[in-house]
């Protein structure tokens, strides 16, 4: 997800403290707050937000009103408007410097026959694009990349002329030799997200250096213009128009600590729109160098010669400096030729100052050779250098492999970072090869012991491992080259099926895919032995029994389901029968089974499992190994039937953040009820009406996974984390609590009998009510006396905090929020473990005290199975499925069953907003309340094409989104369980289209919640 960044006008709240650097001004829709932009006198004038005053008041046919100097600036204007355009796209994967996401920014039409606008490069992206753009009259056509320059900032979209009926196109004509020091310009473009904005400036330099952003794409090795216009996120591709009505420069960056923005000159767009017009090839060259323009001054302490000075000063008296080489990247053209700190004097005998020229010079040469004339410490040097193909060295194709996605280096990334301009870099570190939690921009050496040089040895490398293999991976940050990483992964080739080649066509402005290879089948599991450590001394006694009874479990999430916010989690489970395998293991590590799940045994020996169980209140998975793969002592952990109480002392073994075993002696604090809070922002399981226990001891919030023991190792209760609320800072609340022993042994036992438990429960959450509290609630005397004769420990009953939102109705009645629950079956029920009547239960006999009168109810429980996940539905980069339990926890009502649980970044969800924690309740005006249905529905609705969709909000708002798939970049996907419980991934008929596969879900609905 997107980090705001310091110094950023699009990302940036206005409260924070601003960088010095500069930014890249496309506005990032849905995810970056912008900037609120300051009034500079008459700088700014917002057509959405008109000066209605006399004097400024001016009506156009638009109806809009500017401030303008005079009656000439107003009709230039008003000839501009018409040829920019608001430009909505999405970046629907990433791609080198390119993160996926959904941006708006500005373009305008530069040749209206043939529908040419152009915009700047990171806008157009060197990756996939996917968008529209919006006219002045509001007409919405498609548009498409057809070039995006290798370096400099700007691209050009194309659409089809043909589709605009409703105005004259014309075009705004590029002169950028009338961009002059002091020239007063008008900066016309979709300035924070509006319509149309327009800022007013001076041009105050021609000859700064192009702007350094943050880590991402830079331009280098041109000049750009600067002004004040305090221009904010969206305006990236405004024109910058003279009183003439000609575009003389484009807007491109800006300082968020001053009204500074820097323009593009259009030297070299103009040059680029003549090639597109008569159908030649771009060609751009390089000597992979980048330099830096610098004043005489800085160049005579590099070494200038005072006759060189003297001649440049004479033959160019408007300059006031020079290029001088600022990097020099290794194995590359100029390699060994140019050295950093070199002052280019001439190119071809031709004397040299501008960048203009330099790439004149370059791009006319491609393939040939060049003389350079430099000084370096005073002393003339002449060397000749090859010209090499710049979109060589820029990549335009990569590879999906186990959900990653990999390209050569390209030289943006050689250039940020001082590297060869090689190697295969991954670009979206997804699957098997995230291989580190928010880890990003690393380059593969080697896999599997295979060293990996370029990409076409990658591709062959890949081919052979088999699906569920593990490898060794070794690699480096681009950030730290001196540092080689090694790492074990597991190569998933089935939920991320295809290893495929994406290459881009300029043509028809899509990727197209190309399938490389069919994934090997797994190899067959072996069984392998492995010890385990053995502490000597009698106090070590416990540790030594225990580690025979823990394994590590790790879990690989390849779906975002159920409002979980990780793809990864790592922790352990207690061996409860080892001759069956079966390991209890935290809802917090395996929240649902659509997932893969690797056993660490004895930290040697690894094998694979499945989840046979979860329970639906009290935080616990069972999962199943094959004991048979296992020739090692793991020992069955024993479970004690006594229910731990406050006060007893015990043993506290368990596992740190660092997975490293911990003991310690304490006692219990307390055992209470237990409901953990719920995540407002984002459903997702937690344990409710659960008893838990908690311990003196320091170690208990820095272990998530342990157990409570006794002297001879027996577990009075397990050491679990617990998944709770996201707090306003966006990050997720863990608690550590202990569960009882006694209320895992239940399910143990039908597990080892063969049987799988399907658990009926009441479906609502409860709360623990004293006897003050009810008593004033109007309970009788002869129920008080009862609670203190049956439970003379626990002086309380349970209170109906919320109940769920499909509990059902019997007799005309059911439980109701605030009821104070009195019996179940005639059963008292003053405790957590007192509701382990429901569990066998299809109905329950209740009394309880609803408004000061009891109340007897028929209560209706509600199968186990019925609570988890089966089916799930990828639409338009969406996850849709039937509302979770959680889901039906927190609300009153189901709107329909289907439930928005999580979206990609840079998907058609993404930018038509169909967020998560909303339902779909309608397709074009007809009713839909299941998947089936929606599929029967949305079946009927072409590609790219725009539809209507009912919207319910979790706060029940309706509302309505129009939007477009696109099946191209994102199929429709469906996950399903089979007969036998088994996931499978399949494409919906009648829905498919190529996609790219991966896992850069959100399951947020707000914005500080995103990953």
């Amino acid at each position: 997800m997107d980090t705001p960044k310091q110094g950023s006008k699009r990302k940036q709240a206005p409260n924070n403290a601003s960088s010095s650097r500069p930014t890249k001004i496309h506005r990032t829709r849905g995810r970056e707050k912008v900037d609120h932009v300051p009034q500079h006198g008459n700088k700014e004038v917002i057509a959405s937000e008109p000066d209605h005053s006399p004097e400024n008041k001016v009506d156009t046919p638009g109806r809009r009103h500017f401030v303008m100097d005079d009656q000439q600036w107003q009709a230039t204007i008003e000839k501009a408007i018409p040829n920019v355009v608001s430009i909505r796209f999405c970046t629907t994967a990433a791609f080198d410097t390119e993160e996926a996401g959904t941006s708006e920014a500005t373009g305008f039409v530069v040749d209206a026959k043939r529908g040419l606008i152009l915009t700047n490069r990171h806008v157009v992206n060197p990756g996939p694009f996917w968008g529209f753009c919006v006219f002045e009259n509001h007409e919405e056509t498609d548009v498409w990349p057809v070039y995006r320059d290798p370096v400099h900032d700007f691209g050009f979209l194309k659409f089809n002329p043909r589709k605009v009926e409703y105005m004259q196109l014309s075009e705004l004509q590029i002169r950028p030799d009338k961009a002059q020091v002091g020239t007063e310009f008008r900066m016309v473009g979709n300035d924070a997200g509006e319509k149309l904005s327009i800022h007013s400036g001076v041009v105050s330099r021609l000859d700064r250096n192009a702007p350094e952003y943050h880590e991402g794409y830079c331009d280098f090795n041109t000049n750009y213009i600067q002004a004040a216009a305090a221009a904010t996120g969206g305006s990236s591709g405004s024109p910058i128009v003279n009183l003439d009505g000609h575009a003389i420069a484009m807007q491109a960056g800006g300082r968020n600590d001053a009204a500074t923005d820097y323009f593009l000159p259009l030297d070299r767009p103009r040059r680029a729109l003549e090639c597109l017009q008569k159908q030649q090839p771009i060609t751009r060259g390089t000597i992979q160098a980048q330099w830096l323009i610098k004043p005489f001054d800085e160049c005579k302490r590099l070494g200038l010669s005072k006759k060189w000075e003297n001649y440049i000063r004479k033959e160019f008296p408007k300059e006031t400096g020079l290029l001088v080489a600022e990097v020099v990247l290794p194995e590359g053209p100029a390699h060994h030729s140019i050295e950093e700190g070199d002052i280019l004097m001439s190119v071809n005998d031709e004397p040299l100052t501008k960048f203009v020229r330099l790439d004149e010079i370059l791009d006319s040469m491609v393939g040939q050779e060049i003389e350079l004339m430099v000084q370096r410490g005073g002393e003339d040097i002449k060397v000749k250098i090859s010209v090499q193909d710049l979109h060589a060295i820029t990549p335009d194709r990569m590879i999906q492999v186990a959900g990653g996605s990999f390209h050569t280096t390209s030289y943006q990334q050689a250039r940020l970072y001082g590297i060869a301009c090689k190697g295969v870099f991954v670009c979206d570190a997804v699957g098997a090869f995230r291989l580190e939690p928010g880890a990003a921009g690393y380059l593969i050496t080697s896999i599997d012991h295979q060293e990996t040089p370029d990409l076409e040895t990658f591709i062959e490398v890949m081919k052979n491992v088999p699906d569920r293999a593990r490898v060794a991976i070794q690699y480096k940050y681009l950030a730290d080259m001196h540092t080689l990483n090694t790492i074990i992964v597991q190569v998933d080739r089935h939920w991320f099926r295809k290893m495929r080649m994406a290459i881009r066509n300029d043509e028809t402005g899509f990727w197209d895919f190309k399938d490389l290879a069919d994934a090997l089948p797994p190899n067959q599991p072996t069984s392998g032995r492995a010890t385990f450590p053995m502490p000597k001394g009698e106090k070590n006694l416990v540790t030594s029994e225990m580690l025979r009874s823990f394994v590590r479990v790790s879990t690989s999430l390849p779906v975002k389901l159920d409002g979980f916010p990780k793809t990864r989690k790592v922790g352990h489970g207690l061996v409860v029968d080892a001759d069956k395998g079966l390991v209890v293991v935290s809802r917090a590590i395996i929240p649902y089974d659509l997932c893969d799940i690797s056993v660490t045994i004895a930290e040697s020996l690894i094998v694979e499992a499945s989840v046979v169980f979860m329970h639906p209140l009290l935080n616990f998975s069972i999962i199943q190994y094959d004991p048979k793969l296992v020739e090692a002592p793991v020992q069955s952990a024993k479970l004690s039937e006594y229910h731990v109480d406050q006060g007893d002392e015990c043993i506290f073994f368990a596992f740190n953040h660092n997975l490293r075993h911990v003991k310690a002696k304490t006692s219990v604090t307390d055992v209470s009820s237990v409901s953990v809070p719920a995540s407002q922002s984002t459903p997702r399981y937690r344990a409710v009406n659960m008893e838990a226990v908690t311990i003196d001891s320091g170690l208990s919030q820095q272990c998530g996974t342990g157990a409570l023991v006794t002297e001879d190792a027996t577990v009075l209760a397990l050491w679990m984390s617990h998944l709770g609320e996201r707090n306003c800072h966006g990050r997720d609340t863990e608690y550590h609590l202990g569960l009882p022993s006694p209320c895992i042994i239940p399910v143990v036992r039908q597990l080892q009998a063969g049987t799988v438990p399907n658990l009926n429960i009441v479906n609502a959450e409860f709360t623990t009510s004293h006897i003050s509290q009810v008593r004033t609630m109007g309970l009788s005397e002869a129920w008080i006396q009862r609670v203190e004769a049956e439970d003379p420990e626990h002086h309380q009953l349970f209170m109906v905090r919320k109940v769920d939102s499909d509990l059902p109705v019997v007799d005309g009645d059911r439980l109701a929020e605030s009821d104070t629950l009195l019996t179940l079956n005639g059963k008292l029920i003053t405790q957590n473990r007192d509701f382990e009547i429901q569990y066998d239960a299809d109905f329950l006999d209740a009394v309880v005290l609803r408004k000061g009168k009891e109340k007897h109810l028929k209560v209706k429980t509600v199968s186990t199975a019925d609570l988890n996940t089966s089916r799930a539905v990828s639409f338009a980069g969406a996850i849709l499925q039937p509302p979770h339990h959680a889901v039906r926890q927190q609300i009153s009502k189901l709107h329909s069953h289907i439930y928005i649980g999580a979206k990609s970044h840079g998907s058609p969800a993404d930018m038509y907003g169909l967020a998560p924690t909303n339902f779909i309740i309608g397709v074009n005006g007809t009713s839909v309340d299941n998947l089936d249905e929606f599929l029967k529905e949305i079946g009927k609705v072409g590609d790219n094409t725009y539809f209507r969709l009912k919207m319910m909000s979790f706060d029940d708002v309706p509302f309505v989104v129009t939007m477009k798939k696109c099946e191209h970049y994102f199929p429709t996907l469906e996950w399903r369980k089979d007969s036998v419980g088994k996931w499978e991934r399949r494409e919906v008929e009648g829905h498919s289209g190529e996609g790219f596969e991966g896992e850069a879900m959100q399951t947020d609905a707000l914005p500080f919640g995103e990953e």
